[in-house]
């Protein structure tokens, strides 16, 4: 646990009790705080009351009374509409904080010889891969690693700090929105595509959230920025122009004056006085495909970034094991391979792995995102059969009817079962696809409630299953 100190006799009301919020709590109760923990589910109220904290009805709450309120990532902070918990916080001018801005205090106020490295990694797609691929590298490297923010643990529950710990952190939009003090010794911003515009009030304010991952950096600090979409090739020229950093663009698809880039598989660093190529990326098993290849990109430039080696990054890129949950084999039955890609949110997050096998038998479909599938036009011909569940399923018959045969499952189960009898019904090796490009929730706790599901019907079927590797 990292204790957060500033607060000590003070009271911090806490509202949202899943892993970011408790993590919170405990760090600043080990810091000297007090705090009043509040959330609308019973359920993790008892889970909080069983550890111990004081419940506080945030309802009826003095909120005069609060130093801060550290607002859970989900709960929103602006659109569609503040939470009541941010108004009545603003009404008593409480400021509205979150635990990637409680970690970044901590870190700002140790002493030097305390003071650990910090990367951040944010963007539209890619973020949990590259979050993982760095932790590895580093890890492989023998550095003192810790990994976590909206992947793995909350960042006030990993272990306290030292100045040898290198902190390898995603982070979402929602948390920069409640961030003001993060200054990373790396950051990275992946890409940016349109998501989440409801939470932000549309594109101005999600890329602004995402920007924010860059607001503090100065001098010394590494600033790695995908330039293959628009919003980042111009926010990469204006913090050029600020000239305050390091900066290094990536790409996965072309040639670049300056920075990293993959060509055909190769990972090229020109960064120095000419381009020298690091490592083929087609030999690395779990990297497959071009977004993979510019989360390489990413990593590499951040681990040159802390210190390693052009070689430690190379080998850390080619032993990563892969991340569950994206492009993640789960198992093999006879000749049909079923590839779970549950962390495929959105139509964008499901082109990469859908652009990565010519033909595939499709599990689609929950909680729609805006825009919906009509921008997989392109990939429909690879499609064999579309498997849909949950709430977006007729909506998204209606887009593919007459593009590709469509048989709405409602259930994911349902989905395994007719998609693994069509698939080995074809007596060719085949890939069955979870790639739902849509949220979970109509259906799951998250997205990985939905890829342990899919693993388990997977498990479930009648031949024997095969564990294979993570892809």
């Amino acid at each position: 646990m990292i204790p957060v100190r500033g607060f000590e006799g003070k009271t911090v009301a806490v509202f949202g009790l899943a892993r970011t919020g408790l993590a919170a709590a405990r760090a600043l109760q080990a810091g000297g705080a007090q705090v009043a923990l509040w959330d609308e589910r019973p359920a993790a109220r008892e889970a909080a009351a069983a550890e111990g904290f004081e419940l506080v009805d945030l309802n009826s709450a003095d909120w005069w009374s609060f130093a801060a309120l550290v607002l859970s990532p989900g709960v929103p902070l602006t659109h569609p509409t503040p939470h009541w918990t941010v108004e009545r916080a603003k009404a008593a001018g409480v400021e509205i904080i979150g635990d990637i801005e409680l970690f970044a205090r901590a870190v700002n106020a140790a002493p030097e010889h305390k003071r650990p490295k910090v990367v951040a990694i944010t963007g539209t797609n890619g973020k949990s891969t590259t979050t993982a691929l760095i932790g590895h590298i580093c890890a492989h490297a023998g550095r003192d690693t810790r990994i976590g923010g909206n992947i793995g643990y909350g960042v006030l529950g990993l272990d306290d700090m030292h100045g040898g710990a290198v902190y390898v952190l995603e982070v979402s939009s929602y948390q920069l929105d409640l961030t003001h003090s993060l200054k990373p010794d790396v950051s990275i911003l992946l890409n940016i595509t349109p998501d989440h515009l409801d939470r932000h009030g549309g594109m101005d304010g999600y890329v602004a959230a995402k920007r924010r991952v860059l607001l503090n950096q100065g001098k010394g600090d590494v600033a790695v920025i995908g330039v293959d979409d628009a919003y980042c090739q111009r926010i990469c020229t204006e913090i050029t122009a600020a000239n305050r950093r390091t900066i290094v663009p990536i790409s996965s698809s072309k040639a670049i004056g300056r920075g990293v880039y993959v060509l055909q598989g190769l990972l090229y660093d020109a960064t120095g006085e000419r381009a020298v190529e690091i490592a083929d990326l087609l030999r690395a098993r779990s990297l497959p495909g071009r977004h993979n290849w510019q989360n390489a990109a990413a990593a590499y430039a951040a681990a040159r970034g802390l210190g390693l080696s052009a070689e430690e990054a190379a080998e850390g890129l080619m032993t990563f094991p892969g991340l569950a949950h994206r492009m993640e084999t789960v198992g093999q039955v006879g000749r049909v391979r079923f590839v779970n890609d549950s962390k495929a949110t959105n139509a964008d997050a499901a082109r990469q792995a859908m652009s990565s096998y010519p033909k595939f038998y499709w599990i689609a479909g929950g909680q729609a995102k805006a825009g919906g599938i009509e921008s997989l036009t392109d990939l429909f011909p690879r499609i064999e059969k579309a498997y849909l569940i949950g709430e977006a399923a007729p909506v998204f018959a209606d887009v593919l009817d007459g593009k590709a045969p469509v048989a709405e499952c409602g259930t994911l189960e349902r989905a395994v079962e007719r998609a693994y009898a069509d698939a080995a019904a074809s007596g060719q090796d085949a890939v069955v696809l979870l790639s739902p490009a849509c949220a979970s929730f109509d259906q799951f706790a998250d997205f990985e409630a939905r890829g342990e599901a899919f693993r388990a019907a997977v498990q479930g079927l009648e031949a024997p299953v095969q564990k294979g590797a993570r892809a």
